[in-house]
């Protein structure tokens, strides 16, 4: 698997080469000349001196999505610059220091056609993305009907936008009986994270468009 890390610094970060000993390194977003079409992964990075997403970032991170698995890294996540990645095309989001075998964890998310954003945006990420396409609505009933009743009931409230423990508090169960329910609720729907439940309940089968309002994937 072949990485290359896009950054204006122009330096490699010691945890990025351990990760990736044989990435390689860009300090200027490359035009659409074919050199960056032979990387599976390109890690864009947002230093903390630049405005979050650029306009000409985001139009470039659309180009390089069109054949490569996107990353974008930042010195300090948050919800909005998250869901600009991921509308722009990105497969993942992710705090540029991350330790080593995370980033390693990501590649392999997102190369197995996963979505990866930090755990601590994932239920606001995932709830603003049901907005954006107008989920209940779109709701696929046949989708529901796989599951048993408490298990619909806890998947329309994570693509919702609940976290295991606002739903535990809600339903007035335990976090690990919530767990439980998604490891359930995944295997009968073929998925492995909550964004793909989004798109499954949806119909969807593409990263979802920019959310109507700002605000790992995880179980």
């Amino acid at each position: 698997m072949k990485h290359l890390f896009i950054t204006p610094a122009a330096r490699f970060q010691p945890r990025w080469q351990a990760a990736f000993p044989e990435a390689a390194l860009r300090g200027d977003f490359p035009a659409d000349d074919g050199t960056t079409r032979s990387f599976d992964v390109v890690w864009v990075v947002c230093e903390a001196s630049q405005p979050a997403l650029t306009e000409k970032e985001m139009a470039c991170i659309k180009v390089l999505s069109a054949h490569a698995c996107v990353v974008v890294l930042s010195n300090t996540p948050d919800q909005d610059e998250a869901m600009k990645a991921l509308q722009a095309g990105a497969r993942g989001y992710a705090h540029a220091l991350s330790p080593v075998d995370t980033f390693r964890q990501i590649a392999t998310v997102v190369t197995n056609a996963g979505i990866w954003v930090p755990a601590n945006l994932v239920a606001e990420v995932v709830g603003n993305t049901w907005q954006a396409l107008n989920g209940d609505k779109r709701l696929k009933q046949a989708m529901l009907e796989k599951l048993t009743e408490r298990e619909r009931i806890v998947a329309l409230a994570v693509v919702k936008g609940g976290s295991n423990k606002h739903i535990a508090r809600d339903l007035n169960i335990t976090e690990r009986t919530v767990k439980a329910h998604l490891t359930s609720i995944f295997q009968k729907l073929e998925i492995t994270d909550r964004m793909q439940l989004v798109l499954k309940l949806t119909g969807r089968t593409e990263p979802a468009p920019e959310p109507v309002s700002s605000t790992s994937s995880q179980r």
